[in-house]
């Protein structure tokens, strides 16, 4: 049975933990399928560059419960071993006004949650640097809040010396819970960050050496007579998920068959240094759908992928980067070209900024862009964080006026011109306070700052393809 890695709050080394586990398990050969809980982009990559295999983000707030359930039998099944990154502390959700039980309406969302729905035992990281025996009082804590956790052991992560270990594990002896990992001080290897959190593995040159080094410690730092049992995948599928293995695959492939090889579209994806955030569940989905995926680069490409019907651009961090997007000029004369010819363009977050006149840097340095927003996007010291309920407020070639979507925002930068008709009133997920107006509405753009998972919204990138599919048929077809 797989396990997932949760801590008992943030900062306290998930992710190191979960990095040297897949590490030391990739290096013997074996075949891992990673997940991430939460909406995150950054943390799975490190997981894919390691396992070589998408990493799958399990949300009940993007998706539903049953989705989870779903995607994680699915992709499990095909590896021999997985594993499951938590977020933030083991308890902590977003909150939900549903007829749920107290403490599930606090922690919807949560790795608890997540842990609940897949079944899955619970490896719990603490920090232990500035602790001794209060650890067991943590642990206790942990262990009872819940019965339907269950708790398969620990990790002591920044152990200061053979005594302090010692002074831990004799607070522990009485709690019969089993350590089974110890992470010291001196082991704790970095991985550089900025202001939206860690640096992606694009950029970072030495990254095979940090994943070497903590392939090492993982070989030495963990019980695997004990750990390896449990991350094993079961065989078992229950019928329903087998139904859905089988089923779902053959009932998107008939629908494919239905349409002529000729009308298949092909959808320019930008994917570099500068826009990396895809969820891979929503390539999958515009792949499954009919698509062809073309992937380029707004930094170092002279020019678009031939003869395209629509533009994806996803988040990542442009404003990096803003000075080298700039000096493409004759790439964004062309992006520029496309889009007023009225090809279907998806942008989100980073990828509206690109669209936007200019991007205003962190030190007030402006970079001229696509231009087809008219507004500046600009960078500052507030981080804007948090799932949205987003009400759509006229029609778009996306969306029908009215609808709900749930999406998720996480960037430092602010457009200084709002629409005069913007595309969504947003609203925080767990109640009714406004977030305010965002997001552009033009014929064939969609751009917004709201990050979206596709899962259970299928009738988004359906309708995405059916524009594409109309821009093809027009006389621009020829046109890129």
């Amino acid at each position: 049975m797989p396990l997932i890695i949760a801590g008992e709050r943030s900062g306290v080394g998930k992710t190191t933990v979960t990095l040297t586990l897949l590490s030391s398990l990739c290096r013997r050969g074996f075949k891992v399928q990673s997940f991430k809980v939460g909406p995150d982009y950054i943390d799975p990559m490190f997981h894919q560059y390691v396992t070589g295999l998408p990493c799958r983000n399990l949300d009940a707030v993007l998706t539903s419960e049953s989705y989870i359930q779903k995607c994680f039998e699915i992709h499990s099944q095909e590896c021999e071993y997985a594993l499951v990154e938590g977020v933030m502390g083991l308890f902590d959700g977003v909150g939900n006004s549903s007829n749920l039980e107290p403490i599930d309406q606090m922690d919807f969302a949560s790795t608890a949650h997540v842990a609940r729905l897949l079944n899955i035992p619970v490896v719990l990281v603490i920090d232990c640097s500035r602790l001794s025996g209060s650890v067991a009082a943590i642990a206790h804590g942990y262990c009872s809040l819940d019965d339907r956790i269950k708790i398969a052991g620990l990790v002591l992560n920044r152990v200061g010396s053979d005594r302090h270990l010692s002074l831990l594990k004799k607070s522990l002896r009485k709690l019969q819970l089993p350590v089974l990992g110890v992470l010291r001080r001196e082991d704790n290897i970095s991985i550089p960050d900025r202001h939206l959190g860690l640096i992606p593995t694009g950029e970072l040159p030495e990254l095979d050496n940090i994943i070497n080094r903590l392939a090492d410690l993982g070989d030495s730092c963990f019980d695997w007579e004990k750990l390896l049992p449990l991350l094993q995948v079961s065989e078992c599928l229950s019928e329903e998920i087998n139904n859905f293995q089988i089923n779902e695959p053959q009932r998107r492939r008939e629908r494919r068959e239905i349409q002529d090889i000729k009308s298949k579209v092909r959808i320019a994806v930008a994917r570099d240094k500068a826009f990396n955030f895809y969820y891979q569940d929503n390539l999958d989905l515009l792949e499954e759908l009919g698509a062809e995926l073309v992937f380029w680069s707004p930094l170092n490409d002279s020019q678009l992928p031939s003869n395209i019907q629509g533009m994806y651009f996803g988040g990542g961090f442009p404003e990096v980067f803003a000075q080298q997007l700039s000096a493409n000029n004759n790439l964004i004369k062309e992006v520029r070209k496309a889009i007023l010819s009225g090809i279907p363009t998806i942008a989100e977050c980073g990828g509206l900024m690109y669209l936007c006149e200019n991007i205003i840097d962190f030190e007030n340095q402006a970079w001229s862009m696509v231009g087809i927003l008219p507004t500046d996007a600009q960078m500052d010291k507030r981080l804007t964080l948090g799932y949205r309920r987003a009400v759509v407020l006229e029609n778009s070639f996306l969306l029908n006026s009215g609808t709900n979507i749930y999406g998720h925002e996480f960037h430092r930068s602010h457009v200084i011109t709002h629409p005069q008709q913007p595309l969504f009133d947003t609203y925080r997920y767990d109640c009714e306070e406004n977030t305010g107006l965002e997001g552009w509405n033009l014929p064939h753009v969609h751009a917004s700052y709201v990050h979206q998972h596709w899962g259970e919204s299928v009738e988004i990138p359906e309708m995405f393809l059916q524009k594409c599919q109309s821009f093809k048929s027009t006389e621009n077809k020829t046109a890129f």
